[in-house]
């Protein structure tokens, strides 16, 4: 690596140097003596009390094998920049504020920056959803960086050619060197399993200074497997995803940052299930997930997360519709592949149908729930649900979400799950997006009369419905 030029002025990089030291699964005292400097300077630097001077910077360069790419000093400039433009909100007009003091600011003390352009920035936001009649959360595409990471994915069906190619071709050295974990050694790199108090609260740490991958010595063999998949997705295959995030503009950082682990784990589900000797064993097993999983290796949700992104242009597999939602209802994956008309829970909109089986999939842990689905306007589809559990942290109980696969009744037959039922004739639960939107106004489980429906004054006359609905 080329010897990097030393910076002309101080660099106060503190929450830069932290976040990095804590990537590293380093103490300060570990880093101090890394650096040959003194724990209490470690800490002085991460406070922003002392600059990182030219000598310690290339030494950290050099001794954690750094791109001194990752340690430039653009935030800095940034920070400065978008401070003095909050500031020149007319909330701020009677205040004198120099712009020696607001760069001074953006410098010595870029924690106190940031959190004062998040609360600008929730404020503006707040203002215009005042201002447009609708929730602040909507208010631009910068306050849902989860929604646009969703939509890039799902513009694109999660389907990246580069990466699909790339991963094929690890999984085949992998194969070759005996396995990841072997694949990994002969690079230089050792897996070891580690105890919960030397993992300090993950699952999977990396540690770059002694070359060592650490993994909860707790991880079942499926686990183990998944998280050196991750491993080699966010570091052999981080030149072919950086590629991917360098192209397009999003509206946020976070949004890029959620891209970017989209694809490391689309990248370890084409590492350990290739695509082609993925999609034969799904036609061979009739898209059954946990034959699937069985068959490589993982868990039940790694096979399903794979069913919903076989989308190779002229080998399609099952068009599945996935989705993984928590206890409360929050939506934590989505997958789009089948059409499947689906509104995740909002203040406005209400939650899910309670007869679709995923939100009782909670009361039967582990089972698996086949359901035929009818929507208002005719269409079927065919789901499976089931609970996964999802690991946290060591020593932490795992938490309990469910995920649901659907495809549109068409495919079905090509579902093991399905096979000999008629995608019409079988008998199919009437549901809808949202109460909100369904007009089954008979549905004994409606808990919102739907919209453009007057509720009657008689309505204590039917028990059984919670609404009895004039004609719009």
């Amino acid at each position: 690596m080329a010897r990097p030029s030393a910076p002309s002025r101080p660099l106060y990089l503190g929450p830069r140097i932290k976040r990095l030291r804590r990537e590293l699964g380093l103490t300060q005292q570990a880093m101090a003596e890394d650096m040959g400097v003194s724990p209490s300077y470690i800490a002085l630097i991460e406070r922003n009390q002392r600059p990182l001077t030219a000598d310690l910077l290339l030494r950290l360069a050099a001794t954690y094998r750094l791109d001194m790419a990752d340690l430039a000093a653009q935030d800095r400039d940034d920070h400065a920049r978008r401070l003095a433009e909050a500031l020149r909100d007319p909330l701020f007009a009677e205040i004198d504020l120099p712009a020696l003091e607001v760069a001074d600011l953006a410098t010595s003390f870029p924690g106190m920056t940031e959190a004062m352009l998040r609360l600008h920035g929730a404020y503006a936001r707040a203002n215009q959803a005042l201002a447009e009649g609708r929730e602040a959360h909507a208010a631009t595409p910068a306050a849902d960086p989860m929604g646009e990471a969703r939509r890039f994915m799902g513009a694109r069906q999660h389907w990246f050619a580069a990466l699909e190619t790339r991963a094929e071709a690890l999984a085949t050295e992998i194969d070759s060197a005996g396995g990841s974990a072997e694949w990994l050694r002969q690079a230089g790199v050792r897996v070891r399993a580690m105890p919960a108090s030397v993992m300090m609260g993950a699952l999977a740490r990396y540690d770059r200074h002694n070359e060592q991958l650490l993994l909860d010595e707790c991880l079942g063999p499926q686990r183990r497997a998944w998280q050196i998949g991750l491993h080699i997705a966010y570091t052999s295959l981080r030149p072919d995803i950086a590629a991917i995030v360098r192209g397009e503009s999003f509206a946020s950082a976070t949004a890029a940052q959620l891209v970017r682990r989209a694809l490391a784990e689309l990248g370890a589900a084409a590492l350990l299930m290739p695509y082609d000797r993925f999609a034969r064993a799904a036609q061979a097993l009739g898209h059954d997930p946990q034959a699937l999983a069985d068959l490589f290796g993982l868990e039940w949700q790694h096979a399903a997360l794979r069913l919903a992104t076989l989308n190779k242009p002229g080998h399609e597999g099952v068009p599945f519709f996935l989705v993984e939602q928590d206890a409360a209802g929050n939506v934590t994956r989505r997958m789009d592949g089948a059409g499947f008309p689906f509104a995740a829970p909002s203040a406005a909109g209400g939650g899910g149908c309670p007869l679709w089986t995923l939100h009782q999939a909670f009361a039967r842990p582990g089972e698996v729930l086949t359901q035929w689905l009818e929507m208002p306007h005719g269409e079927r589809f065919f789901s499976v649900a089931r609970t996964v559990d999802v690991p946290t942290g060591p020593g932490l109980p795992p938490v309990r979400r469910a995920m649901a696969l659907v495809c549109p009744a068409a495919h079905a037959p090509r579902v093991a799950a399905a096979r000999g039922a008629d995608p019409q004739a079988t008998p199919a639960t009437p549901v809808g997006v949202t109460c909100r939107l369904c007009q089954r106004t008979e549905c004994p489980a409606r808990a919102q009369p739907p919209l453009g429906r007057e509720i009657l004054p008689d309505d204590y006359r039917r028990a059984a419905v919670p609404f009895v609905f004039s004609e719009s």
